[in-house]
Parts: C-alpha cells; structure tokens; sequence
C-alpha cells in the first residue's frame, strides 16, 4: 500500500477546505474533475471555447466565490469552534475578574462612608502596567513558540490563581498592613499583576493562531464572530457580572457557608474551561524558528518598522484604538446616562449596554454572512459614520429611554461593521513570522486604549456635560473612519482594485 505522506505546507496554504475545514461539498468545486485526472481542463476539452465556455467559467466562479461566503465554512470547522469557545470563556472570565475585584474590596477592605473609588484604581493600575511593559515584549515570544501550549496554559494558571484567592484572603484577614494597605488588598494587586501578564501572551497568541486554522477567503467572518466576541465582553462583563456572581455565592451557600467563595470560583472555572476547551485546538502549524533565540529590542523594533511601512495595518490599528476607547468610555458613561434618566437607576446601566451587545451581535452575522461584497475601506467609513451619527444622536436624547437603547443598538451594529474588517485587515496584511510582533503590538495599544477611557470619561463629563462628551467621540470616531478610508484608497495596489471591483460587480449581479 502506498504511505499517506503529509502534504507541503505551500499546497495547505494554497487549499482553502483544508485551512478552514469546509466539507467536502464546498471545496469539491475547486478540484479537477475525475474525467479529466487532474489535467488542465482546455487540454481535456479543446473544443470549450465561445460566449457558452466563458458563461460556465464566469458561474463556476461565482459558485466557487459563493461556497466562502458566509458563515457556514466557519460553523463547519472545527479547529475554529475550539477557539472561539476557549475565547468566550476567558474573555468573558476576564471581564467579570474585574467585577469580581470591586465585590471583594466592598466586601472586605472598604471602610464604612469611605469611597471605593481609590481602591478600585489601585487594581486597575495593576491591571495596566503589565499591558504597557509586557504587550509588545509577549508577540515576540508568540512568534517563536508554539501557539496551543501558550493558549492552554495562560487559562489553566489565571485559573488556579483566582480559585486560590480566598484561601490566600482567609490566611491573611487579620494580619499586619504594609504600607498602609491590608497584606490581603496586596495580595489582589499581585494577582492581578500575573493574571494581566498571562493575558498578555493569551491575546496575541489567540489572534496569531485564528489564520493558521481559518483560509484567507474566510477570514472575514471568523473574524466577524471573534472580534465582537471581545468587544461585546466589554460590555457583556460589565452588565451581567454583578448578577452572575451572586447566583455563584448562592449556589455555593450549602458548601461554604454564605463566605462568598462562589464568586472566586465561577471566575477560576471559566478560566479553566477555556483551557480545557483549548486542548482540543490543532493549528499543524510550522515553526522553523522555534529555537532561534529572540532579540526582544530587535524584534519589537522590527514590528513597529512593519507598522510604519504597511500604511493600511498602521491604520487598521489605530482605528480598533479608536473602537475599543469608545466603547470603554460607553461602560463609563452609562451609569451616568442612566442616573439622569427618569425611568432608570444608575445600577441598571446594564440595560443600556445590553442593548449594544444585541447590535454587535446583528452586526457580527451581517458581516459574516454579506460583508465579503464589500472592501473593507467601505465597511470602515460606513461603520465610522454611523457610529458617528448614533452618538451624536445619544447627546440629544440623553432623557428618554427608548431612543438612547435605539441608538446604543445601533453603535453596537456600526461597531462590528468597523471591528471585523479591520482585524481582518491586519491579519491579511500581516506575514505569520510578524504576527506576534504586530498583534502584541496591537494588543499593548489596545489595553492602554481601554484603560485611559475609564479614568478620563468620568471625569471628562463632570466637566463638560454628557452632550459634549458624545459629540467629541462622534468626532473621533469620523476621523479615524476618513483616516482609514484614505489610507487604503491612497495605498491599494491595481490587483486589488480590480478584486474591489469585480467584488463589487458580483455582489450586484446576485
């Protein structure tokens, strides 16, 4: 019998239904006809030529284009579903994280009339400074290590480090103070410290790995579903982790007594199922230089020198900043919207958020099911734009209920149609030996973009008043639309032109 030798890597990467996991009838299009054994077809059938040849040809494209569109090519691959769930569980694990945070400092540390405010800003200190030193140094390493290990582990450790907070909270509730603060108040900035260092590796490494199982053609909507995954955890973590914490503790009562543990524990597990989850992963990814020693200035100098040369990856990024500052400063601004509500309490401005996660996630099918017609510069500005007039409409209604969750919604929807295909972009334009560098990179920004929001919002609208607040995000939401847009257009090369078009084309013609 003849061995079954594993196929070059140029040949994988050049065949869609391997890379994506497409069933057979969906690449079946793509492969040569059993009659012809593999030989070019105008050899097989010298006489197929004419107006009749050229109509089969122009609908055996359209078939073939048709077959990646959508989201059905991802629903079906498998390594995608593995990762895209391991990324549910711990993104939604690491926003809850920070609920969890405040519930134990009420708890525990804040002293009656005192204000939780300083408390809270110490972990989102240590929630950041590891975004700032270790974002860009973690996609060098990613670069050179294989990428399932680094997704397992950095779940499995932030895992094992939250479930073990309540032992380490009880050994140390009465002991000494250092430096004024309680040795447990420490113990959750230490904590938090490495579980944000992990995060570092995980994000970068989780991006790194999505175009080693999904083909490029199908990049679009795997994107559509994993990047409103992160930015609906955003706002998803926020509005739902307070409720789903108590029912942890409840649950919990018969075991521990009412001590809270539930919390610590519903945090740690979803940790844990995501690494669990991940073990399943296989990304046949080749790793020639897995053992070449990294030079972590050199590298990191060489991602921000890609950066600078690819105008369009440049821009992409810059306008994911943009999004994710946005949508950091909207967690902020909602408790306040809702204080000056009539028919809400400022503890319900989950509501609101929820309804832009209802929009991302309309966004998130549209995109992945019709966003493959249109280029991405367009789906960037129009998106921008209507983000732009959503927020711009939120400064004018700032009272009424029902037109400030229409016009959340509508955010939310205008959100995904800029996320998806600028991360889609990056990792089009990206080569896999740079994408760790780019992606951590990206990542660092990111984190610092999400971070400053939430000091900055708060204290922009005491100053200024909810309606200027949303006019000037409206602003910068147009200007990193029109910057994005002008940078593709002014960059793209004659190949993609005629690709924009003939998409274009299609699309009408359907």
């Amino acid at each position: 019998m003849r061995p079954v030798l594993p196929r070059p890597i140029h040949e994988i990467e050049s065949d869609p239904s391997v890379l994506s996991g497409e069933s057979r009838e969906d690449s079946v299009a793509q492969e040569p006809s059993p009659a012809t054994n593999g030989v070019n077809a105008a050899e097989a059938q010298p006489d197929a030529s004419g107006p009749d040849a050229n109509a089969s040809d122009t609908h055996r494209e359209a078939a073939i284009a048709k077959s990646f569109r959508g989201l059905g090519p991802i629903f079906r691959n498998r390594n995608f579903l593995t990762l895209w769930s391991g990324q549910v569980f711990s993104q939604i694990a690491d926003k809850v994280y920070l609920v969890l945070m405040i519930a134990i400092i009420s708890s525990q540390f804040e002293a009656p009339g005192q204000t939780i405010s300083g408390w809270v800003s110490g972990i989102m200190i240590a929630f950041t400074i590891p975004a700032v030193l270790f974002g860009s140094l973690a996609g060098v390493y990613i670069d050179r290590w294989p990428k399932k290990p680094v997704l397992v582990l950095t779940n499995l450790i932030r895992g094992g480090l939250v479930a073990g907070l309540p032992g380490l909270l009880w050994l140390t509730q009465d002991s000494f103070t250092l430096a004024g603060l309680p040795i447990g108040f420490w113990i959750l900035l230490i904590v938090t410290f490495f579980i944000s260092t992990l995060t570092q590796f995980f994000a970068p490494a989780e991006q790194a790995a999505l175009p080693l199982i999904v083909s490029q053609r199908n990049l679009l909507p795997a994107n559509s579903l994993y990047t409103t995954t992160m930015m609906a955890s955003v706002i998803v973590g926020f509005a739902v982790g307070e409720p789903l914490l108590a029912i942890a503790d409840r649950l919990l009562v018969p075991l521990d007594g009412g001590s809270g543990v539930g919390k610590c524990v519903l945090v740690g597990v979803s940790y844990g199922v995501a690494g669990l989850l991940l073990l399943l992963l296989r990304t046949d990814e080749t790793l020639s230089d897995v053992q070449e020693q990294a030079h972590v200035w050199q590298d990191i100098r060489e991602g921000l020198a890609y950066l600078g040369r690819q105008a369009q990856v440049r821009s992409a990024v810059i306008q994911l900043v943009v999004l994710f500052s946005v949508f950091a400063a909207l967690a902020v601004l909602a408790v306040r919207l809702a204080e000056v509500m009539p028919h809400l309490k400022s503890s319900q401005f989950g509501f609101l958020l929820a309804a832009a996660g209802v929009g991302m996630a309309i966004g998130a099918v549209s995109i992945g099911q019709f966003g493959q017609r249109f280029s991405r510069s367009v789906l960037g500005l129009g998106g921008s734009l209507g983000m732009a007039i959503s927020l711009l409409g939120l400064s004018f209604f700032t009272q009424q209920l029902w037109p400030s969750l229409l016009l959340i919604g509508v955010l939310g929807l205008c959100a995904a149609i800029v996320g998806i295909p600028m991360q889609t972009t990056i990792q089009e334009k990206t080569p896999e030996e740079m994408r760790g560098k780019v992606f951590g990179l990206q990542n660092n920004v990111v984190n610092i973009a999400l971070s400053l929001p939430l000091a900055v919002a708060g204290l922009a609208e005491a100053f200024l008043g909810l309606r200027v607040v949303f006019g000037l995000l409206a602003g910068l939401v147009t200007a990193g639309g029109l910057l994005t847009w002008s940078v593709a257009n002014a960059t793209a090369t004659p190949d993609e032109t005629a690709a924009k078009t003939a998409g274009t084309e299609s699309a009408g013609g359907q």
